[in-house]
């Protein structure tokens, strides 16, 4: 049953929860982009304010440029509206990540996410260079932290630096460390704090954060909304069991799997997962008994 569509955040759009959208492919790996539209809807629908296309769970370094395009296409004409998309812009390099910025602007999407070049461990000067490049287009940059992948750590120092820059308007923490909000909020006051993992959504919402780059709303859209919404709040009653109920699930945003392991619950949930691109691989058995018995209790609950 549809919900009555969250608001927009007209100043910041990308505050609120944000679903970095897994990608919908037939049967012979090629996109479905009609599956990916009635999706994106769907997670509008149902109390999300957002989405993030090609994002890594969406399978960005998959896709040929012709894919990646349409795609950002296709989330804002199912959206309804540009502002409730923050497209992934990000690349090796400066050039080719302004390059998919203007791609996002032309599209009329109202934000993007970058991460750091990542074609090797880039020191601040040209992490500053890069971020400098694509703000130049013009939309709004939510930086996104993952020194787990990327090797290159956006400090709370730095990312100050880059938000006295004018390059960035958030950041997106993916780092598991929530001390981190804290150190942010002194450094750079006006930067937003936006929750990278889903597995410490409620430790970074009471410490502050504004919105949720968020994964497991792909397959459990109302509750995870939910969730989001209490946590924000700082209602712990509502809040603290639902985390705990739901954090066998949400762990799993934060493992090598989590593309494999989210669409699996977007199976077993009734909506279209599918399957993944190479060089993912199915789920080994043990993992998936165990997304999806976690699920299955999930829905057991009455989770949806």
């Amino acid at each position: 049953m549809a919900h009555e569509q969250a608001p927009v955040h007209r100043d910041r759009p990308w505050r609120g929860i944000m679903v970095a959208t897994a990608l919908p492919f037939r049967a012979d790996g090629s996109v479905d982009h009609d599956a990916y539209a009635r999706h994106v809807a769907r997670l509008i629908a149902e109390g999300c304010d957002g989405v993030v296309p090609n994002g890594s769970l969406g399978e960005y370094q998959t896709l040929t440029d012709a894919e990646r395009a349409r795609v950002v296409r296709t989330a804002v004409e199912a959206a309804g509206d540009g502002a409730r998309v923050m497209p992934g812009v990000s690349a090796y390099g400066g050039a080719e990540a302004r390059r998919w910025a203007e791609q996002a602007a032309e599209a009329g999407a109202g934000s993007v996410l970058l991460l750091p070049p990542n074609a090797y461990r880039a020191d601040e000067a040209a992490v500053r260079d890069h971020f400098a490049a694509v703000a130049a287009v013009g939309l709004p940059v939510v930086a996104y932290n993952n020194p787990l992948d990327t090797k290159v750590d956006l400090t709370p120092a730095l990312l100050a630096r880059l938000h006295a820059d004018g390059s960035v308007v958030a950041v997106k923490e993916f780092s598991g460390d929530v001390r981190r909000a804290y150190e942010i909020a002194e450094l750079a006051p006006g930067l937003d704090l936006l929750v990278g993992a889903d597995d410490v959504l409620l430790e970074l919402a009471l410490a502050g954060a504004v919105g949720w780059v968020a994964g497991y709303p792909n397959a459990l859209p109302r509750t995870c909304a939910a969730l989001y919404r209490a946590a924000v709040a700082g209602d712990l009653d509502t809040a603290l069991p639902l985390y705990r109920s739901l954090h066998p699930l949400l762990r799993w945003d934060s493992k090598t799997e989590f593309v494999q392991a989210i669409k699996l619950s977007m199976d077993l949930a009734g909506h279209h997962g599918g399957i993944t691109r190479p060089p993912r691989l199915p789920l080994a058995p043990e993992q998936e008994a165990a997304v999806r018995a976690a699920t299955e209790k999930a829905l057991a609950g009455g989770h949806a």
